[in-house]
């Protein structure tokens, strides 16, 4: 058996009321992609921060090279060589791809004077990913899809001995996650240690030498892949044997004898940003939304939930022909929008969990038809055992949570 490259024994760390992880052990090989699974709360993103210098463990030790590692900082952690590319994208948006590519790795006192040789760096490192973006591009002015790549970059340029991607597909169209996993095997077989964090279970056996699961904050068994049935590392992750018929496909909608659409667009459209369009959704049915990187996804929908005006066609709601003004009058209408970038657009992060949650309710009653605080407790508490929110209690502050919940 290989030595590892990585390891933690015993780390345990509380928050508060909550034990976040309870005498975890976990072990990076060099020259693995070792994936780290779990529900949400399982303490996934607790043992990266750990790893990575964001929180220092209460109990337990870490060695990297054989040597001791307590980083306190995600500074010091990168200078020792683990990198992290974190589930949300946490770069400046206002610098340049090359800025931030650069930025705190500066090759001189005078960086000004090196600027072409920056950019040139900065080129090579995104052509490494397969992003074809000139440097010199605001990183704000890129999609959500392309800013993880660039993170992902800036990850790999530097000499690192273990690499955390935690959720990287996440934002990811099928030809990038295949580019960035040709990548993922290449920097594996030239040695380098890397911990794959992922719900996505096709991509774990397709990546992955080695599976951690964590339970509740405790590990629940580390599997090499090949050969794992995947009913045995479904029941590893929640701790019960799948139901029968678990990851089965629905038949599909009949549509000759469906009910009337519940949403209906015709030619609609805005501007060159979207090209007129028609779809149909119908009652009970999840209609799937694809497309490479740039090619309007997200512009779509943002039509869809009222966040940008059409400028041409028809859209219906259970057959009433619409026109949102504001997404107020989408919610209005019975139409709800979840963002891809929750952080800055989905959530009050300085609210708590139960602030969060009743917002959009508050909303829908008016400013004088206040929720009284004992149905605002609630309606919280059924939520968060409805979706299994994985919190102290429904005061916790909404940012203080993974990223799953």
């Amino acid at each position: 058996m290989l030595d590892p490259a990585f390891s933690v024994r015993g780390a345990v760390k509380t928050f508060g009321k909550t034990r976040a992880l309870d005498g975890v052990d976990f072990d990076v090989r060099a020259g693995e992609i070792h994936a780290l699974m779990g529900e949400n709360g399982a303490g996934k993103s607790t043992l990266i921060k750990i790893m990575t210098g964001v929180h220092a463990p209460d109990a337990g030790t870490m060695s990297l090279g054989g040597r001791p590692f307590a980083p306190r900082s995600p500074a010091e952690a990168e200078a020792l060589g683990v990198v992290c590319v974190h589930q949300e994208v946490r770069l400046p948006g206002r610098m340049t791809t090359a800025d931030v590519l650069s930025v705190g790795r500066e090759t001189s006192a005078f960086s000004f004077l090196r600027r072409g040789a920056e950019i040139a760096r900065a080129r090579r490192a995104l052509t490494s990913v397969g992003l074809d973006v000139d440097p010199r591009t605001p990183l704000e002015a890129l999609p959500l899809a392309a800013r993880q790549l660039v993170a992902i970059a800036r990850a790999l340029d530097v000499e690192a001995r273990l690499l955390v991607l935690d959720e990287p597909t996440a934002s990811l169209d099928a030809t990038e996650v295949s580019r960035l996993f040709a990548l993922l095997r290449s920097l594996r077989d030239r040695g380098l240690g890397i911990v794959f964090v992922s719900h996505f279970l096709d991509q774990l056996y397709a990546l992955a030498d080695r599976v951690t699961v964590l339970r509740d904050g405790k590990p629940a068994g580390t599997r090499p892949i090949a050969g794992l049935p995947r009913g045995s590392l479904i029941e590893l992750m929640i701790g019960r044997p799948p139901a029968p018929d678990a990851g089965q496909r629905r038949p599909p909608v009949d549509l000759a004898h469906a009910a009337p659409p519940a949403m209906a667009a015709e030619g609609l459209g805005r501007g060159d940003a979207v090209r007129p369009f028609t779809l149909e959704l119908r009652p009970g049915e999840t209609l799937g939304l694809a497309g490479l990187l740039g090619s309007g996804r997200t512009e779509v929908a943002r039509l869809l939930a009222g966040l940008d005006r059409p400028d041409r066609g028809v859209l219906r709601v259970f057959g009433r022909s619409v026109r949102f003004a504001t997404p107020r009058d989408a919610v209005r209408a019975g139409v709800g929008f979840v963002p891809e970038d929750r952080k800055s657009e989905g959530l009050a992060l300085g609210l708590s969990v139960r602030d969060n949650l009743m917002l959009a309710m508050q909303a829908s009653r008016g400013l004088w038809r206040r929720i009284p605080p004992s149905e605002q407790r609630k309606l919280a508490d059924e939520m968060i055992a409805r979706l299994r929110i994985k919190c102290a209690d429904a005061d916790a502050p909404v940012g203080s949570l993974s990223g799953g919940n």
